[in-house]
């Protein structure tokens, strides 16, 4: 059974307005949520980018939903920092806060002017910032040196209960690194065989918890608009890696999806105006044994995706009780 969520596009609405959606979807049915975490939108048509950490506080007032949010620490965030943002929240909503931690993107880090490092350096300062994260949730005075430094950090209020941590991956090997030190993972896109040898890759190796999916969806009423959605908000979210991880700038994702096709959109983004469509996706995704699904409706109106969902989809799925 699975546990299905609401994702938190901060990159495409007025924090205002995304905290009335979150409201409206727990209203709706949703069980839970999470929260993107970004300095800037992918695209200049997405317009966006709040500050995540103050607008969780906001949501997990305002609702009474379990919430987790992908955080990148090591350049735009010091570890510390992030480990005392995580330790007040979880202090503050026991047992309703967790953090998917992953190596980030140029297009909100290169903001230090520090330079955006290779693939397997941010590897390393990730788990760098996990060992940090780890021992400043714990209680511990910590001292480090290396891709990230600390100097004698100590938080002072902590959870009761520590938080899980949750490895990002997009890829396998991604996926059994993060095994190594994970509490869960969370993944992203509805390609069947590639999440399957992402999720496999982390069982494999040992991982443990629960396994999490983000999925892409369009929907309106009518078919045209469900695809105008998707092309309009999400065509420069459709690259691989390493562009979309070395790209600065939402104008230069404009200008290297001037040519992305709606075809190649629909690879990214499941679009559909029938909700029954939408329901037998859910439930097929599901099959391949994830915890939690968050759903990501790409446009910048929500109120009728979740209604529809709400009312049509949700009780068409298979939903854990707990």
């Amino acid at each position: 059974m699975t546990r299905y969520g609401f994702h938190a596009s901060h990159e495409q609405l007025h924090p205002s307005d995304l905290l009335d959606a979150v409201v409206r979807a727990e209203e709706a049915g949703f069980a839970a949520a999470m929260s993107s975490d970004h300095f800037a939108p992918w695209s200049t048509r997405q317009g966006h980018s709040a500050f995540a950490w103050s607008w969780l506080g906001a949501a997990l007032q305002a609702t009474g939903l379990p919430f987790g949010v992908v955080n990148a620490p090591g350049q735009r965030y010091h570890p510390a920092i992030i480990a005392q943002a995580i330790g007040t929240l979880a202090a503050m909503y026991p047992g309703r806060f967790w953090a998917a931690l992953g190596t980030g993107e140029a297009s909100n880090e290169h903001i230090t002017g520090t330079g955006w490092p290779r693939k397997d350096q941010r590897t390393q300062r990730l788990r760098e910032c996990v060992d940090v994260i780890r021992a400043l949730l714990a209680g511990e005075e910590v001292n480090h040196e290396g891709l990230v430094n600390v100097d004698r950090a100590r938080l002072w209020t902590r959870p009761d209960t520590v938080p899980a941590l949750i490895g990002a991956a997009v890829s396998p090997a991604t996926a059994a690194w993060c095994a190594s030190w994970a509490d869960g993972l969370i993944t992203v896109g509805h390609d069947r065989e590639q999440l399957r040898r992402v999720v496999d890759a982390y069982q494999d190796a040992g991982g443990a918890g629960k396994v999490c999916l983000q999925v892409h969806l369009s929907y309106a009423e009518d078919e045209a608009e469900a695809e105008t959605i998707a092309y309009e908000q999400w065509r420069t979210n459709v690259f691989a890696p390493p562009l979309c991880w070395d790209l600065e700038l939402p104008e230069l994702f404009d200008q290297a999806a001037e040519h992305v096709s709606l075809e190649t959109v629909r690879k990214a983004v499941l679009v559909s105006s029938d909700l029954g469509r939408h329901a037998s996706w859910l439930n097929d995704l599901a099959g391949l044994g994830f915890d939690e699904i968050y759903l990501h409706h790409v446009g910048q109106r929500q109120p009728e995706f979740i209604d529809a969902f709400g009312e049509k989809v949700l009780p068409q799925l298979e939903i854990t009780q707990s």
